[in-house]
């Protein structure tokens, strides 16, 4: 199967790699929580059409598909199929999980050689199991995540209960652990992994090269627009100086070679350029 229109972005790298976005649907995060220790006078202004009665902003599941020579990537799965009824409301999750997303926008889950996950928090990790049979959604797949983040997520912290599903990372943890990584791995020619920290113990960066073009997905180091701020960071954040010194980094590259950046979670303009902006960086939308 080949992409079609019903992709949400799409672009050739060169060499024969092409990364196409899909958003596996959308749910809502606290604006409180999202901007975590920014002055609500610094970040107000920036979503006033987006807050809800809740207080709460619209966040995409933004997930890619990268076809190299070597294979196809799908960085991220989203919250996908088996959430249930009361946490879906809650979070109020809508629109169409990863699997049937790929499968309308003309790409067979059994075609996906790996499987890449920024972390495991169950917005990223959601979606390695299908509702209908209760099988595994990407069967012929690695799964590529840090073992540090297998064993944080696993652990019995008590700060990662909420952010861990870890009822559904049990009955998938073989199948992940077997693919795991330490530090920075190139996963298939052309793909590789960053580990970053700062948003959980393993969370990890993923660049994809082609002959013309770099893309890279920061996971929740770069979830919206205003992430480009490397001090902006979240509530989320289980080591937030970690994130802002990767940040700074990582943004620095990727405005000094002009790499393509997806954001993990935002829902209208996902794709754009990293700018230096002063002592900080600025997200040009494409």
């Amino acid at each position: 199967m080949a992409a079609n229109d019903a992709v949400d972005w799409s672009a050739d790298l060169g060499g024969r790699t092409r990364v196409s976005l899909i958003q596996a649907g959308t749910f809502r995060s606290d604006a409180g929580a999202l901007f975590g220790p920014v002055p609500r006078l610094l970040w107000d202004r920036l979503v006033t059409d987006e807050i809800d009665h809740e207080h709460r902003l619209l966040q995409a599941l933004n997930c890619l598909l990268v076809e190299t020579p070597a294979g196809r990537v799908l960085i991220e799965t989203g919250i996908g199929e088996r959430l249930p009824e009361k946490t879906r409301d809650m979070r109020r999750y809508e629109g169409t999980p990863i699997v049937p997303a790929m499968e309308a926008a003309g790409f067979d889950p059994k075609t996906v050689d790996v499987v890449v996950m920024s972390h495991l928090h169950f917005d990223h990790a959601g979606g390695l199991m299908r509702a209908d049979s209760g099988g595994r959604a990407f069967p012929r797949a690695r799964i590529v995540a840090q073992q540090a983040e297998w064993e944080i997520a696993l652990s019995d912290n008590s700060r990662i209960v909420a952010s861990y599903d870890q009822l559904e990372l049990r009955l998938v943890e073989r199948w992940g652990t077997d693919g795991a990584v330490d530090g920075d791995v190139e996963v298939l020619p052309g793909v590789s992994v960053i580990r970053t920290g700062g948003h959980s113990k393993g969370h990890q960066a993923i660049v994809v090269r082609g002959t013309n073009e770099a893309l890279a997905f920061f996971g929740d180091l770069g979830m919206r627009p205003w992430s480009a701020n490397p001090r902006w960071v979240t509530s989320f954040d289980d080591f937030p100086l970690d994130s802002v010194e990767m940040k700074g980094e990582l943004f620095a590259r990727a405005a000094e070679e002009d790499w393509l950046v997806a954001l993990s979670h935002e829902p209208v303009t996902p794709i754009g350029r990293l700018t230096s902006d002063r002592d900080r960086y600025r997200f040009d939308p494409i």
